[in-house]
C-alpha cells in the first residue's frame, strides 16, 4: 500500500491552523510562567535531597 504524503500533510497542516487560533496570548504566557515554578521549585527539591541525604550519610 503506497503512503500518501500530502493526505497526511494536509491532515496535519489543518488540524495544526485550526487549533492555532484557540491559543490565546495569555495562555501562552501562564505557561511560561507554570514552566520556570515547576522547573525553579524541581531543582529546589533536588537542592534539599541533596542535603538531607549528605547529612544522613555523615
Amino acid at each position: 500500500m503506497e503512503s500518501n504524503n500530502s493526505l497526511q500533510i494536509g491532515t496535519a497542516s489543518g488540524t495544526l491552523l485550526s487549533i492555532v487560533p484557540n491559543i490565546v496570548s495569555e495562555d501562552i504566557v501562564k505557561t511560561i510562567i507554570l514552566a520556570v515554578v515547576g522547573a525553579t521549585v524541581s531543582f529546589m527539591v533536588s537542592l534539599l535531597l541533596k542535603w538531607l541525604t549528605k547529612i544522613k550519610n555523615k
